[in-house]
């Protein structure tokens, strides 16, 4: 009979190979395991076709060490929803729009400053230099870190009544905006009536005149038929609100210099196809509503929209003195 030959290894040894055993496989966990990305598009929207780019690219590029898949059509839940989500580390990427962001990380409110951007290549000039940066600051302290930003439009007016070329032109019209101060008081400032509502409700809201309109981009107007009861669309472009494409922070530290390179250059890729898709769903769909029959107005001086704004600004600066600078900052970048 074989006599079976036991070694003793002192405790503190197990321990101590229990440990970086158990350090090596966590390791290995976060780099091998399959991440998630919450996206609340359709497959075939800008934003959609961006993020899958990112995945393509990142598992390319690390020969297959790094993958990921975008889970469209908000199947993981709303952005409040998501936001916690990524946070916690249940969902590991996605691109967020900063409107509703500001609940969770008050910095990115600016962004949602009616007129703060001058337009969207000033947009992205601002976003892509220290600015971005210090809103990525913001949200990582808040588990987030933003790599790249992507394109959601201008919102425009639209509505059932008459052409919007001044804010004497808002005046006692009903304005269905989304569920934001900054939102309400921008249209109280050129004496309209803000009513926040869900977006869904939008189209009978105007149908039935509980509102007169409603502000959104063209992609928008166009794709939710919003353009059949409201066919007058005036350019005012008073609200350029950003979309991040993030990824967890715990997440991302764990990540090797090397593969860090490698998921920010992705992101950015992504974001340039996406502003580039953005750009052409936007013109087809002005395109479309007008050929169907609104009747559009460009409004190329904003000064006065804009001068409208002060008391905005005033109120946000008043109850927010340590965004101030970051306003300022904003409105340097030429």
């Amino acid at each position: 009979m074989t006599r079976q030959i036991r070694i003793k290894t002192p405790l503190k040894h197990w321990a101590a190979a229990a440990a970086v055993t158990a350090a090596l496989l966590a390791a290995g966990a976060t780099q091998a395991a399959e991440w998630r990305g919450w996206n609340i598009h359709v497959p075939d929207y800008p934003v959609s076709l961006g993020m899958d780019q990112f995945t393509a690219e990142i598992e390319e590029k690390t020969g297959g060490k790094l993958t990921a898949k975008s889970y469209h059509n908000g199947v993981l839940g709303s952005q409040p929803d998501a936001i916690e989500q990524m946070r916690l580390g249940s969902i590991d990427y996605a691109v967020f729009n900063l409107g509703p962001m500001g609940q969770v990380i008050p910095a990115t409110n600016v962004v949602s400053l009616p007129f703060i951007f001058k337009n969207l290549d000033h947009m992205h000039r601002v976003l892509d230099g220290p600015v971005g940066e210090q809103l990525s600051d913001a949200m990582a302290e808040k588990g987030i870190v933003a790599l790249a930003w992507y394109d959601s439009g201008a919102r425009s007016f639209y509505n059932s009544k008459k052409p919007i070329a001044t804010p004497d032109d808002v005046k006692g019209m009903k304005v269905r905006v989304m569920n934001n101060d900054l939102f309400v008081d921008m249209i109280a400032s050129m004496g309209g009536n803000a009513t926040p509502m869900a977006f869904s409700e939008v189209y009978s809201s105007i149908k039935t005149g509980v509102v007169d309109g409603a502000e959104n981009n063209w992609p928008s107007y166009e794709s939710t038929a919003h353009y059949e009861v409201a066919g007058y669309y005036s350019s005012t472009e008073h609200l350029i609100i950003p979309e991040c494409f993030c990824i967890n922070k715990t997440l991302w530290d764990s990540l090797s210099a090397e593969d860090q390179e490698i998921v920010k250059s992705a992101a950015r890729d992504s974001a340039t196809l996406q502003r580039q898709l953005w750009a052409e769903r936007s013109n087809a769909s002005r395109e479309k509503v007008i050929a169907a029959g609104v009747k559009y107005n460009e409004i190329v001086d904003k000064a006065p929209f804009q001068k409208a704004m002060q008391p905005v600004y005033d109120k946000f600066i008043e109850n927010n003195p340590d965004l101030e600078s970051l306003v300022k900052a904003i409105q340097a970048v030429d």
